[in-house]
């Protein structure tokens, strides 16, 4: 049976026989995903029944910050490189395993970028400090610590990218989602139960990630056929210029790809590590809907390049309103379940009545992940066509607003402050974005299926609103969530159906019970 083009199967099925044809980069493939969602669940028990019984708010906001700043200060040290060396790879395969060098210019370009920011840090070092030691005062005493942390993050990075390079990316990725997460909990264990002190967590807290980059490195190592000595009579003046160029190019891109760090950094500088915390925990349950883009985003993102690559824009148009409606069913499925069931979590979770303050932070982060979910492939059209560079733009009006928006909005709204601050860059980024796709190709990526998966979601939410009044104490609370859950989420996923919001979905769904009759 022929499988109709643009459909949901059809992404699978693209996704399948590329994968199958791969071989050997498939089975790289599943255990990495594997990993990832292993990773999720760990993380899932860590943050709500670790994190909040072992640490104070503010402890889980100091781990937060440090971490965030690392990351993005890392992204700014790679200036680049790390996609532009996934871009070049193939110019500088030459079969024999040297490549021209190619690994060597992977470790050279990130260490320049880190001395430079070593530099800017120590010189600043008071300025940044300043700007903490009233709110969170802690951030000064471990301060020192960012560096390192900083050195650590940048190269597990660097050699992640190595290995998924020659197709062995498996290893890194259980090292970064499992390996480090379960090096922590040892750490968040034996600080909770008095075995070390503050200063020792920290440290332990920073030496998994260099535990982590130096197991990475071995790995690569082992992976053999590798040199790091350049070729630099290789790289002529052409190849160094589109180099610089695309290099200088992904560089502006990284606060945009950033956003989240950006925020928890300003409120730890405006409203507190405390807080910091109470957003650490909202932002993590809010991270949840966006966990299945992760999938469906990789299988269709190269069906959507070869269409925008063809001048296909009719394709496009078609292929855009697929992915776009599904990630908004699923991601907005997703969402009306944690919304239903979050004060259960909050009244089951150890210490959940100091983290309950953050509901609002889960509903507006959670509006805004369905919108990035859902709207990100106008992104990836825009990437793919010849006008990728104005891409730019709108990078920076997402991250200018992001910065304007925190500070304006944090010291009025705390914490619910930084996720308006989300929302509205997210809206102010795809609203123009959108805008320009619909008056340069007349690609747009709304169906009618969008306002029914809306009206269900908005009937979904008002019953709940509705069926609280009923609810009191803990236990009637776990129980009327459960409840609820099931039929209001049998009710949304029978609208789906009944609607006809997803002919796709509605013949799986029929497929399937044909099945179950025969």
């Amino acid at each position: 049976m022929a499988i109709k083009r643009g459909g949901l199967r059809y992404y699978w099925v693209q996704f399948f026989y590329q994968h199958k044809a791969m071989g050997f980069i498939a089975k790289q493939s599943i255990k990495g995903a594997t990993a990832n969602y292993i990773g999720v669940a760990l993380g899932f028990f860590i943050t709500f029944f670790v994190l909040t019984d072992c640490l104070t708010q503010a402890e889980i906001g100091l781990t937060r910050v440090m971490v965030d700043a690392a990351m993005l200060f890392s992204a700014l040290a790679q200036i680049g490189s790390n996609s532009s060396i996934m871009r070049f790879f193939p110019r500088f395969k030459d079969g024999t395993g040297a490549n021209h060098g190619i690994f060597g210019l992977s470790l050279l370009i990130p260490l320049a970028g880190f001395v430079l920011f070593a530099v800017l840090f120590l010189i600043f070092k008071d300025s940044i400090v300043g700007l903490y030691i009233e709110k969170s005062p802690m951030i000064a005493d471990y301060c020192y610590l960012l560096l390192p942390l900083t050195f650590f993050a940048l190269y597990m990075t660097v050699f992640e990218t190595n290995a998924s390079i020659l197709q062995h990316i498996a290893l890194p990725k259980a090292v970064r989602e499992v390996g480090v997460r379960a090096v922590n909990l040892v750490s968040y264990l034996l600080y909770g139960h008095g075995v070390v002190s503050l200063d020792v967590f920290v440290m332990l807290f920073v030496g998994a990630y260099g535990l982590a980059m130096v197991v990475d490195f071995v790995y690569l190592l082992r992976l053999g056929g590798i040199s790091f000595k350049i070729d630099w009579h290789f790289i002529d003046r052409r190849l160094a210029g589109e180099m610089v160029r695309y290099t200088l190019f992904m560089t502006a891109t990284v606060l945009a790809a950033n956003i989240p760090l950006i925020n928890s950094l300003f409120l730890g500088a405006q409203a507190g590590l405390a807080l910091t915390g109470v957003y650490t925990i909202a932002f993590y349950i809010a991270n949840i809907v966006e966990v299945p883009y992760r999938s469906l985003g990789a299988i269709a993102r190269p069906v959507v390049a070869e269409a925008v690559g063809r001048n296909d824009l009719a394709e496009t148009n078609r292929l855009a309103r697929q992915v776009s409606l599904h990630q908004f069913l699923v991601s907005s499925m997703i969402f009306c379940v944690i919304w239903l069931n979050l004060r259960a979590m909050f009244a089951v979770i150890p210490n959940g009545a100091d983290y309950a303050g953050g509901m609002g932070v889960v509903l507006l982060l959670s509006v805004a992940k369905i919108v990035n979910s859902s709207l990100s492939i106008a992104t990836d059209i825009l990437n793919f066509s010849r006008r990728y560079a104005y891409s730019l733009i709108f990078i920076a009006l997402l991250t200018v607003s992001a910065i304007v928006l925190n500070r304006k909005l944090i010291p009025l709204w705390s914490i619910n402050g930084s996720a308006a601050a989300t929302l509205c860059s997210y809206a102010l980024y795809f609203g123009g974005l959108l805008l320009y796709l619909w008056f340069t190709y007349g690609v747009s990526l709304f169906a009618a299926g969008h306002l029914k998966v809306l009206a269900i979601m908005a009937a979904v939410l008002a019953a709940d609103w509705l069926w609280n009044f009923a609810l009191g104490g803990a236990m009637r609370i776990v129980a009327g969530s459960l409840l609820k859950t099931l039929v209001l989420g049998s009710a949304a996923l029978a609208a789906v159906y009944f609607w006809r919001v997803s002919p796709t979905v509605n013949e799986a769904v029929d497929k399937a019970l044909r099945r179950k009759k025969a």
